[in-house]
Order: structure tokens, then sequence, then C-alpha cells
């Protein structure tokens, strides 16, 4: 038997535990019922549920969510068009959201796939400096895809 403050009561009958909660105005807790004796406290029920609350909210609204965000190329993508997409990533990125760039192979592509690795490492050269490569440019049917994870400020 525990108070409400920790402080160990001793040894008791459930009646004397629950008279003695009543007399405090408190709640009478089972703590671990497989316990030999089983073990109670004191306590506050409905503060100690508004306070576990209170401390789970706080923890979600803390909780930064990093999302996916896709970029898609193209195989013959032009080094204009392939900056444009970089700065979105980059965009992205510095945001602390994680980017998965992929290139759809069509037709007579699907024959040199490594024209397309090529692209990716391009892009991968201008967005560098920010981010890091997680998963490697790799042939999946037929969709090239890299991930890249923004890099820990300090």
């Amino acid at each position: 038997m525990l108070a409400s403050d920790g402080e160990q009561i001793g040894m008791m009958s459930s009646y004397d535990a629950l008279r003695l909660a009543e007399e405090k105005d408190m709640d009478l807790v089972l703590i671990s019922p497989t316990a030999k004796p089983p073990v109670c406290k004191i306590m506050d029920y409905g503060k100690y549920k508004y306070e576990t609350l209170k401390r789970e909210k706080e923890n979600r609204k803390n909780q930064k969510i990093v999302e996916l965000k896709e970029v898609w190329l193209s195989a013959t993508i032009d080094t204009g068009d392939l900056n444009t997409k970089a700065k979105q990533a980059i965009k992205f990125l510095t945001a602390g959201d994680r980017v998965r760039v992929s290139i759809r192979l069509r037709g007579r592509q699907m024959a040199r796939p490594e024209l397309s690795i090529k692209v990716m490492d391009s892009f991968y050269v201008l967005v560098q400096d920010i981010s890091q490569m997680e998963k490697r440019p790799a042939l999946e049917g037929r969709t090239i895809a890299m991930t890249l994870n923004p890099i820990a400020k300090k």
C-alpha cells in the first residue's frame, strides 16, 4: 500500500485501505494486481488522468512528422529543368522532409537505364551539400528511384 506522496503505508485489508482513501478524499488505485499481496496506491485518479493526457498532448505537439516528398524527373531532362527540380527538392530538404527522386522509363528508355542513372547522379550533385543519399538510384520495374535525407543541422 502506497500513500499519494509515494510513501509506503504497509499491508492492510482492502476495506481499511478503501476507508483510508475515503478519509483523504482520494481514490484507491490497484497498481499491481498480480503481486502477492496486490499493490495499491491512494491518489486522485482524475488529476492523474488529466496530467497524463496533458503530457501526451505536449509530446505530440513537440513531435516533428517527417514527410516523404517526391520529385519526378525525365530520362531526357535538360539542365534548366533539372535545376528547377533541384530547387524544389532543396526547398523540401530544408523544411526537414525526405525526398524521393523518380524517373519513369518509357518505351526504348528501358533498353538504356544507365542514362537515367546518370541523370540521377547529376541531380544528386546539385543537392549533395544539403542532403545525403539514403537509397542509391535503383531500377524498380519501369521506375528508377533514389531517396534523399536532409543533413541534420548542428
